[in-house]
């Protein structure tokens, strides 16, 4: 499809997906998109490039084609690892000012864009526009940040043990790092990354998820835009099929320095093994399995919300969502009751761009699937369904809620990336804590309470790397987002997201006269 395409119309025929959905059926969703904005081939050292092949980008709502783009094999990815290289020599030796500079402008451009980079979300990720805004504006506050960051990247002076020496320690760019990103934050993901990168001085090859490469291409946009010079951001779009041949590339070319991933755990182990053999320095974000813990003495009004918020952003395909909700048996039954009127009263399914959708479709029909099995595991087991429990037309699942969950359950063991609420008894907090910490992963944890004692112990035994305390949603640009176990290495955002991208050099200054 060309680029110059500027309006983009999916018929939909959503039958009726619940009583009381707004009539969608023969309703024509228009993805209305400045010609600029919708790119559909690979971008490598400031140029826009075909591949021999085009792959499809489907509306998850309605399984219609919004665009064809172009496949790129291993040779634009090698292409565009060339060009990141020989533009490092040069970004490199920008200033801290012009590359904060730089980030400015990209910043203000995705502020500026806003609408229609929500329209590319929705449409190609099925968020609905007030998540899709939201994501925007959280991926600008990265770029935002970093700018910010670049300039702050300090070195030090060590005090020499010898008179004749000055010990200095500098931070300087790994090089050129490969970034590869998931299909649920198509833009977020890409600017906590990149942002973090270019502010140190490296150059980036991304390579967006299939589903979403839209976003990503839209960034390259703009990044060109505000003058990132030429070889500096780069993105090779690629279909399922040609993505392990790119990757290869991406994760063993010698003049790749550092990949950073967020995906699941098995495809960063997968990644990791091929970035053992040149030794690259690797930052990892990977499956989660959240515990959403609520205490006795808990503000109960306020856990709902928090659940509410936590469990169902983007239909509950995050890698931070709540995923097994522990409650006390004092207020178990009062929470069960409490959410499930929150989840008729607050819910409403439908596609991203209707303004009252609260819940779009799942990425595709095997994510689906997987809650059906997830669900039909616990009825089998013993598990009530409390609300919804059904798969809809295409992708879509009703929201879900189980109560007399219990930890033999597979909803209990598994991550499940949708909108399923499995809720487990417990009777003491060393119970909850031994139930929530029993897993190989440890992402984001949530508990509500409000006995200040119990908050701090919780707060510190949890096997995670970012707690909830009262909150549901953790996530800002200022603070650190990572995990730990099997959830990954390193940490995004904050003032520790950027040495993920440098090294120390220590220098010794030597025959100085004392």
């Amino acid at each position: 499809m060309s680029a110059a395409v500027c309006v983009l119309k999916t018929r939909c025929f959503l039958r009726q997906l619940l009583p009381g959905l707004p009539a969608a059926m023969h309703r024509s969703y228009s993805l209305d998109v400045s010609a600029p904005l919708l790119r559909t081939q690979g971008y490598v050292d400031g140029r826009w490039i075909s591949a021999a092949s085009v792959f499809p980008v489907l509306d998850p709502a309605t399984g219609q084609e919004i665009a064809r783009v172009s496949d790129c094999g291993p040779a634009e990815a090698k292409q565009a690892v060339d060009a990141a290289y020989k533009a490092f020599h040069s970004w490199k030796q920008y200033t801290a000012k012009e590359r904060s500079v730089l980030l400015r402008k990209w910043f203000e451009l995705l502020t500026l864009h806003k609408d229609e980079l929500a329209q590319l979300i929705t449409f190609e990720c099925g968020k609905p526009m007030r998540e899709s805004l939201g994501e925007i504006s959280y991926s600008a506050s990265f770029l935002e940040w970093f700018s910010e960051e670049a300039r702050r990247v300090y070195g030090d002076i060590v005090p020499s043990p010898a008179k004749d020496r000055k010990v200095l320690l500098l931070k300087q760019p790994v090089g050129v790092a490969s970034i590869i990103t998931p299909w649920n934050f198509p833009s977020a993901m890409i600017t906590r990354k990149v942002g973090a990168a270019l502010a140190a001085g490296c150059t980036v090859v991304v390579k967006p998820a299939e589903d979403t490469p839209l976003s990503a291409l839209a960034l390259a946009e703009l990044a060109e835009q505000a003058g990132i010079p030429a070889g500096v951001f780069n993105v090779v779009p690629c279909s399922r099929e040609s993505t392990p041949s790119v990757g290869q590339v991406l994760c063993t070319d010698p003049l790749v320095a550092k990949i950073s991933f967020t995906g699941s755990t098995a495809t960063g182990k997968v990644l990791l093994k091929m970035a053992a053999d040149t030794v690259k320095k690797v930052s990892m974000e990977l499956g989660g399995h959240a515990p959403f813990i609520v205490f006795d003495s808990a503000d109960l009004d306020k856990a709902v919300g928090g659940a509410m918020a936590s469990k169902f952003r983007n239909s509950g395909q995050t890698c931070v969502c709540s995923n097994r909700f522990l409650v006390q048996s004092a207020v178990y039954d009062r929470f069960v009751e409490k959410l499930g009127q929150a989840m008729d009263a607050e819910l409403r399914l439908g596609h991203g761009s209707e303004p009252d959708t609260t819940q779009g479709p799942l990425i595709n029909a095997r994510a689906a699937e997987k809650v059906l099995h997830q669900i039909s595991d616990a009825v089998s087991r013993g598990a009530k369904v409390v609300k919804g429990g059904k798969r809809l037309d295409g992708s879509f699942m009703e929201p879900t809620l189980l109560a007399d969950v219990t930890a033999n359950m597979l909803c209990t063991k598994e991550e499940t990336f949708g909108p399923l609420v499995p809720v487990i008894r417990f009777n003491t907090e060393e119970e909850a804590l031994a139930v929530a910490n029993a897993t190989s992963v440890g992402l984001a944890g949530y508990f509500y309470s409000q006995d200040v004692s119990q908050i701090w112990r919780v707060a510190e035994a949890l096997e995670v790397g970012m707690v909830g305390v009262n909150e549901g949603l953790l996530s800002t640009a200022e603070a650190a987002f990572g995990g730990v176990k099997e959830s990954g290495l390193g940490r995004e955002g904050s003032k520790y997201g950027i040495d993920e991208y440098l090294e120390v050099k220590y220098v010794c200054f030597g025959g100085l006269k004392p």
